[in-house]
């Protein structure tokens, strides 16, 4: 029986109500000798050095390039850190990547001048967000959207790790990633920088990846572990326009129950500073923010790391959102909301106005002594005053083939079968294949943004040395069955939309000499506001193509290469297989050949819902309003649910079967912890890992219910015939909601219970509400 839950609003609560209290969190835990250090530096401390502890600024204004090569600049560098005592610097030079060597020089000058006239180490960052993505010969791996396609922390956890571990070898101790923003709006030019759409998985994930990146101890981060800016704090990926950098709308509730999780985990995990929001969330800029940045994040998680700004983003507050009359009252608005740390890449203005606004009592010196000792806590946690250097020769494992067969292996568990009619996959020996399309011969289109320079588009001069999708595909099938006839090309180093004149023809007359057609289409490298768009569909050129070539009568294997999902309504009933490899990074091509051929099974499931048309953008998760079948008569807007893919789909070269779902507590109060078990069996000829998800779906609810939330997952490998009892353990408490006055509920009434085919019914017992604000 489904027990109703509550009532209209029109009338009164009647349902008893246990209220819980949940104790005050600290997020890391105090060490003792740390504090008093930290104390004791700051205690020293004049405001001009406390200024510039505070501020960041771009290596681009510490020198310039000679004969092509970056070089310091002894007058800039001083002025920047003996005169304005700045204590942190960013980004690479150009940008372009520089190979480690460069760095140890770069960032060892710097430390050396530092030490000498402040007597505190800098700290210097790297947007190293897939790998080490500015420091040459070190591991790309894929993006963070295949890692949450593969749905196996282990891979990073692992690739955090090694992503560390090189970046110390180029002498930098910190890097702006994780990003767990959630991508739940396709058009969003980020959408590969996190981890899919669903907040569990961008949780899991992402704190997975700050202990890799960090260690196990967050106040004493190891000579190969960095510290971590997990960003960007909070709701940036939902703009109502879709527009990067653009305003968000969001719910209160939905914003403290699903855009913060993420956030909120990866503190938890012992995150040592994070990035803000660009843009505003209902009117509000979040660099603005006190309720977000003070409130929930550093009074309610009790957290006391380190907040910094994007990219020159106070100055937004009165250039962009126009919230203050000049740069000094943004400046004021934003250090008194919370801000710790300013990244102004190019200002050293920064600190005068900032000294002004606190001999003006602008800005009080408890706040400036708060920010500062957030500053010199990530300083000390990362060792940088014992050993404000890294020596190269303390990393021999940089670029190493151990890393290169870790970043394989994370290609391989990332790529989706999403379509594989007739078994056509893997490929018979002895096939001739056309590889065509733009995406066949690139290494940009593999590797996609923040890839060697922020728009990716220098990763064709930079990878050479790996392989692209025909060079893998010849090298697994021999050239001699492989022929390149592309169709249709980008222009090198140019924006992501930018094709050459296509030459369709020729890709339509060398189908007519092979056996299978391999179509490689999708999106060229882009990141940020250069990659916004007006349609979501795949570029006509494209699109032409594969209409051209499916009139030969040859069977095509789409491969899908793209940040976000293109719409493919058209193209996906002429393709007799397809395979969704996102951004796999500068192994991708060789994994791809290696589920080609049979040699890898795929394992991916989608992170995100790919849609199907232009007007219908959904999420898993939808409002079971929005179903068609809940409309009736005059109020049918046709709001039905279609997609081209939804989420947690994707395909094996095996087969599995779920039985026996059970739980431990039929019944359950809000303090039990609920463990379901499921077996699943390979049905298959082939070992295969299958990534095992329960969603639970709450059958009536005070707010309209989501169809169904992901609550946990597991990734489990299976033999043929072989059968596992999968155990997902959840709290109770995770079943709760946020109400409409903003506080957390597990109301008492059923929830349906699926993994696989599986369904069952658990009941609560009783209703219970939450007083603080983090259950």
């Amino acid at each position: 029986m489904i027990h109703k839950k509550i009532t209209s609003s029109l009338f009164a609560f009647t349902i008893a109500a246990c209220s819980i209290q949940a104790a005050p969190a600290t997020a890391i835990a105090k060490d003792a000798k740390l504090e008093q250090q930290v104390e004791a530096t700051l205690s020293k401390m004049t405001l001009e050095e406390k200024i510039g502890q505070m501020t960041e600024l771009a290596i681009d204004v510490l020198g310039g390039f000679v004969d092509g090569e970056f070089q310091l600049d002894e007058a800039k560098l001083r002025k920047a850190i003996a005169e304005y005592k700045v204590g942190s610097f960013l980004n690479a030079p150009g940008p372009v990547a520089q190979d480690k060597d460069k760095w140890q020089e770069i960032i060892g000058t710097i430390q050396s001048m530092s030490m000498k006239e402040i007597g505190i180490p800098c700290i210097y960052g790297l947007d190293q967000n897939h790998g080490t993505t500015y420091t040459l010969d070190g591991t790309l791996f894929p993006q963070n959207i295949n890692l949450g396609a593969s749905f196996n922390p282990d891979l990073a956890y692992e690739a955090a790790r090694v992503t560390a571990y090189e970046t110390r070898a180029s002498n930098c101790p910190w890097t702006y990633s994780p990003t767990v923003d959630m991508a739940r709006d396709p058009r969003w030019s980020r959408v590969w920088e996190n981890y899919g759409e669903d907040c569990l998985v961008n949780s899991i994930m992402g704190s997975t990846a700050v202990r890799g990146f960090q260690g196990d101890d967050p106040n004493h981060i190891p000579a190969d572990r960095i510290a971590t800016s997990v960003k960007h704090y909070m709701g940036y990926s939902l703009p109502r326009t879709g527009k990067d950098r653009t305003p968000a709308y969001i719910p209160v509730s939905e914003l403290r129950e699903k855009c913060f999780a993420p956030f909120k985990e990866c503190v938890e995990a012992g995150a040592l500073t994070i990035m803000v929001n660009s843009g505003s969330i209902n009117g509000v800029p979040v660099h603005s923010n006190y309720e977000l940045l003070t409130k929930w994040l550093k009074e309610d998680l009790g957290w006391d790391g380190m907040l910094i700004t994007d990219w020159a983003d106070i100055n937004n507050l009165y250039t962009r959102e126009r919230i203050a009359a000049n740069k000094k009252e943004a400046i004021q608005i934003a250090i008194n909301a919370g801000i710790d740390m300013a990244m102004e890449p190019y200002d050293l203005n920064f600190c005068t106005l900032l000294k002004e606004l606190v001999e003006e009592n602008k800005v009080p010196m408890s706040r400036i002594d708060d920010a500062v000792r957030r500053v010199l806590r990530l300083k000390y946690r990362l060792g940088l005053f014992e050993h404000p250097n890294t020596p190269i020769q303390e990393y021999p494992l940089f670029g190493s083939k151990e890393h290169a067969e870790l970043a394989l292996r994370a290609a391989e568990e990332s790529e989706i079968l999403l379509k594989n009619q007739n078994n056509i996959l893997p490929l018979a020996k002895g096939k001739k294949l056309l590889v065509t399309g733009p995406n066949a011969n690139s290494m940009r289109c593999l590797n996609g943004g923040w890839s060697y320079s922020w728009q990716g588009h220098l990763a064709d001069r930079f990878a050479d040395k790996y392989n692209t999708i025909y060079e893998a595909l010849c090298n697994k099938f021999g050239s001699e069955y492989v022929t390149l006839e592309q169709g249709v090309t980008y222009k090198p180093e140019g924006a992501y939309t930018e094709e050459n004149e296509p030459e369709i023809e020729k890709a339509v007359a060398a189908a007519k000499n092979v056996d299978i057609i391999i179509a490689c289409i999708g999106e060229n490298s882009y990141c940020e506001t250069p990659g916004n768009l007006s349609d979501l569909a795949i570029s006509p050129s494209q699109r032409e193509l594969v209409k051209a070539l499916a009139t030969t009568g040859k069977p095509i294997i789409l491969i899908l290469n793209e940040g976000r999902p293109r719409l493919i309504n058209d193209l996906e009933p002429l393709a007799s297989g397809i395979i969704n490899i996102l951004l796999p990074g500068n192994y991708g091509a060789d994994a791809l050949a290696n589920i080609l051929a049979g040699d890898a099974n795929p394992s991916a499931k989608m992170p995100y819902t790919y849609p199907r048309h232009q007007a219908a953008l959904t999420t898993y998760d939808y409002r079971v309003s929005e179903e068609m079948d809940k409309m009736e008569g005059a109020y049918d807007y046709d709001a039905v649910i279609s997609v081209q893919w939804p989420f947690g789909y994707g395909l094996s070269y095996t087969t599995f079967e779920y039985s026996n779902l059970r739980v431990n507590h039929p019944s359950f109060t809000a303090t039990d912890e609920l463990q379901f078990s499921v077996d699943v069996t390979n049905t298959g000829k082939l070992v295969g890992k299958e990534a095992v998800m329960l969603f639970s779906s709450d059958l009536v609810a005070s707010l309209v219910p989501e169809n169904r939330r992901l609550r946990a997952f597991k990734k489990v490998e299976l033999q043929p015939g072989e059968t596992q009892t999968v155990t997902l353990t959840i709290k109770a408490s995770d079943l709760a909601f946020v109400g409409a006055d903003g506080k957390w509920i597990l109301e008492q009434g059923d929830f349906r219970i699926q993994s696989g085919n599986q369904t069952l019914n658990i009941t609560c017992n009783q209703t219970y509400k939450w007083d603080s604000p983090n259950k």
